[in-house]
């Protein structure tokens, strides 16, 4: 069977050897076992189904949720030669009968079809007179209804046990927790529930910069977009009208952009699909309407201009860039407005549970945008994979200053500025108040009277707004109402007087020096090929996509372009050699691509030698010693003299969490190691009871914060009934 695996894998799907971990599904999948496959977007998902069924006797029956994603796939199944169709609602009655009966005479391999049409009596009954070779589930975290796209037809997927118990499934997603992952296998009622294989969540490939969005961000995204000039990608915002509106401001400045969301009519929807897969259009502007159906593999970009509801969709969507492994770039521009938006949305959730699931997950993306740390470490650990820094590969680490910049004073002044506002107004009235604006807001409240009116004036409302994602990061303030208020937690007191310092990375606070064009040159290209000759190739691609009516991505990708723009094979033997081409793709299309490549190939042309080159090693730059904050460094300066913790907080006149809180910061950055935190750590007193109350409680909610969280509601509380009691 290996031989013929092997076979298989390179004559019909053009690759040498198979990526990390699918030899091991595709094992699973012959030997008849259930098995779920959680592997990022790009990571080889579908050959782990399409390839067994080509070696076991019978049909493939995949379920998949939309009809453009499965239209995607059969072109691409028939491109390389296996017979493929689907059944859905969108055919009338000729075309079902004619595919049932394909069916039965055994001409076709792979069959697509939508969940819902699996609760169907009659095509059950239907399915029990064929042979069935096992049923591949695309997309599976819609199964869960812990997952972020749960689909109640998907729910009912446990039939397929029940009426086909002895048949396998094999269950595929790119996103799924641990929780979603058990409630998975338990849905689909597998015979082997532990049989998860999990793949990395970390996508190599993939530069990720996350930046605060200034105004309505539009000029950003026009710097965004000069280091992709005619290279495609998908920009998403948060409702329809904002797709029309940024589609033409683009297009007024010269890009080919097109709006697509829910509203559109089928038509239209279809028509701007189309002119996207076809490189008509450079830019989809688009809701979360768009993408999940999209199996296209050369998008360079994926750009967010505000945040996303859920770590989970947030990954889905950036997964849709380089599918193909070339280097590609995902953004993000957010805002404290959002916060405000997308809780407007999640407090119409008429289910208390799933409410307070949403506000969870928006908290996560809230800490995600403010935060400081490795990106794609914070993603991996959402998902429970865990991962050091990626060094290069995000705004966060390839950011060489790490000085740090304390705005403990310019916290104090907001934090001041909205407990004398009384907790109502938003961000930008607290700010406006600081900075002595004199709108009619302000005078109408009084608030121009205020101790803490224009005493932050020096600093650019950018500035300011970037020490509120601090507050919020710290979890100092929270968005409250319907009207988006800030109001103080109880940490915030600790700030006010002067228990704890607030610090923020320098780079992140002088908003001018951070870019959003944050070179994505970090990630070196895999060949060195000529620009000319690749784009010949590009045009001849287009051209055949055309007359066959394919997508250009499905004819040949653009990574297998590029291995031909760079080893310029000129037989058949060679051009088989290329990553990507097996022999029924060269049989449909060789023989142009040959063509072109000859007259291309100069005289004094040396061929390189007729191996994939080894991926270059990412070049990490050299770490710099941190530059910490004053703070930082007296504290350091205490510890080096020798002194106690007890004898740091008196010296200091600060509290033991804030002198633990630089002693983990100066550890981080390498000026003291490990061992030294430890012995430092040691002398804190222990209180056996509260540490096993503590234990107890994070086994319960999950962690520390959790923890925290509840303690500062009690907190409130136990303040209001104290109060109803003096009154």
């Amino acid at each position: 069977m290996t031989d013929k695996k092997q076979q298989v894998l390179q004559q019909t799907f053009g690759f040498d050897s198979f990526r990390p971990l699918q030899n091991q599904v595709v094992d699973k999948i012959l030997a008849g076992e259930d098995v779920l496959l959680i592997l990022p977007t790009g990571g080889g998902k579908s050959l782990c189904y399409q390839l067994p069924a080509l070696l076991m006797e019978g049909i493939l029956v995949v379920v998949s949720p939309l009809l453009a994603l499965m239209q995607d796939q059969i072109l691409g199944l028939k491109s390389k030669g296996i017979s493929a169709a689907m059944l859905s609602s969108m055919q009338n009655i000729e075309e079902i009968r004619a595919t049932e009966d394909a069916l039965k005479n055994q001409e076709i391999k792979v069959l697509f079809v939508a969940p819902e049409r699996l609760n169907n009596a009659h095509f059950l009954s239907f399915l029990t007179s064929l042979k069935i070779a096992f049923f591949a589930v695309d997309e599976a975290h819609c199964v869960s209804e812990w997952g972020h796209e749960f689909r109640a037809d998907y729910r009912e997927l446990g039939l397929l046990k029940t009426h086909f118990p002895n048949i396998g499934v094999a269950a595929f997603t790119a996103t799924a927790t641990q929780q979603v992952e058990k409630d998975i296998v338990k849905q689909l009622n597998f015979r082997q529930r532990d049989n998860i294989v999990r793949g990395a969540v970390f996508r190599d490939n993939l530069y990720i910069n996350v930046v605060a969005r200034q105004g309505n961000g539009y000029q950003q995204i026009l710097d965004f977009l000069e280091k992709y000039p005619k290279q495609q990608g998908i920009i998403y915002v948060q409702s329809r009208a904002k797709t029309q509106s940024l589609a033409q401001f683009l297009q007024t400045q010269g890009f080919q952009a097109q709006a697509y969301h829910a509203g559109l009519s089928n038509q239209d929807r279809k028509s701007t699909f189309a002119n996207f897969i076809g490189e008509k259009t450079d830019i989809m502007v688009a809701t979360i309407a768009f993408g999940m159906g999209i199996d296209k593999s050369d998008i360079r970009f994926v750009l967010h201009t505000s945040m996303p509801k859920t770590i989970e969709a947030y990954y889905q969507e950036i997964g849709r860039a380089g599918r193909d492994g070339l280097p590609s770039e995902v953004a993000l521009f957010y805002s404290t407005a959002d916060i405000g938006v997308l809780s407007g949305f999640i407090t119409a959730i008429e289910n208390e549970d799933y409410r307070n699931l949403a506000f969870k997950k928006l908290d996560i993306v809230k800490q995600y945008a403010f935060s400081e740390g490795c990106r794609h470490q914070a993603i991996s650990r959402y998902f429970d994979d865990d991962m050091s820094p990626c060094k290069t590969l995000c705004d966060n680490c390839n950011e060489p200053d790490t000085e740090r910049q304390d705005i403990t004073e310019l916290a104090q002044k907001f934090l001041s500025a909205v407990y004398r506002t009384k907790q109502l107004f938003g961000q930008n009235h607290i700010i406006d108040i600081l900075r002595g604006s004199k709108s009619q807001k302000i005078l109408n409240n009084k608030h121009h009277e205020l101790s803490v009116y224009g005493i932050g004036k020096d600093y650019s409302k950018t500035q300011w707004k970037v020490v509120v994602g601090r507050l919020l990061e710290l979890e100092l303030v929270q968005i409250s109402g319907e009207f988006s208020s800030l109001v103080l937690t109880d940490k915030a007191d600790a700030v006010l007087k002067s228990e704890q310092v607030v610090d923020i990375r320098a780079v992140n606070f002088n908003i001018s020096k951070k870019s959003t064009k944050t070179a994505k040159k970090s990630i070196p290209p895999e060949y060195d090929f000529d620009e000319v000759i690749f784009e010949a190739l590009r045009a001849l691609r287009l051209e055949i996509a055309s007359e066959v009516k394919m997508p250009p991505y499905i004819i040949f990708d653009n990574k297998t372009l590029q291995a031909m723009a760079y080893f310029l094979p000129n037989t058949k033997e060679k051009f088989l050699q290329i990553n990507g081409v097996g022999e029924t793709k060269y049989e449909k299309y060789g023989e142009r691509f040959l063509a072109l490549i000859n007259t291309l190939r100069s005289e004094e042309f040396q061929e390189p030698t007729p191996e994939k080159p080894v991926q270059p090693e990412v070049v990490k730059p050299e770490q710099t010693p941190s530059k910490l904050g004053e703070t930082y460094q007296t504290t350091l300066n205490l510890i080096q003299q020798g002194l106690s913790i007890e004898k740091i907080e008196a010296q200091r006149s600060l509290a033991t969490s804030t002198i633990l809180g630089h002693i983990n910061k100066l550890t981080e950055v390498g000026l003291i190691d490990n061992t030294q935190r430890q012995a430092l750590f040691s002398e804190i007193p222990c209180n056996p009871t509260l540490d096993e109350w503590i234990k107890q409680g994070i086994d319960l909610v999950g962690s520390i914060e959790s923890i925290q969280s509840y303690l500062s509601i009690q907190n409130q509380l136990e303040k209001g009934k104290n109060q109803s009691h003096d009154l």
